[in-house]
């Protein structure tokens, strides 16, 4: 069980790893704050996870901040997109601006 623990603790540790890397290789705003929205929560989620095979006391606990990240990572990540968008952080022209028609209708 400890062996499962360790090797969730390294998966956490790359995920971590190539957020850091999405961070930095990444062209605009919006694809970093992809990046590195989904490489922390998963990241976060295999130390968890790994942390409930070192101490299955705390597994409870443990379930519930997973929850509590999941759900609060991608809806605080979305919410400052979506103000950076609104104040004029234009994306990359690679990127496909699916939302330009409608906020230009709101103004």
């Amino acid at each position: 069980m400890i062996i499962i623990g360790k090797i969730l603790l390294v998966i956490s540790g790359l995920f971590y790893a190539l957020g850091g890397l999405g961070l930095l290789r990444m062209p605009d705003v919006y694809n970093r704050a992809q990046a590195g929205t989904k490489a922390t929560t998963l990241g976060t989620f295999s130390a968890l996870v790994g942390a409930c095979f070192f101490f299955p006391a705390w597994t409870p606990k443990l379930l519930l901040i997973l929850v509590f990240v999941a759900i609060t990572n991608p809806v605080g990540s979305s919410t400052l997109l979506r103000s950076a968008y609104r104040n004029g952080v234009k994306p990359e022209k690679a990127t496909v601006d699916a939302l330009k028609e409608f906020y230009e209708k709101e103004v």
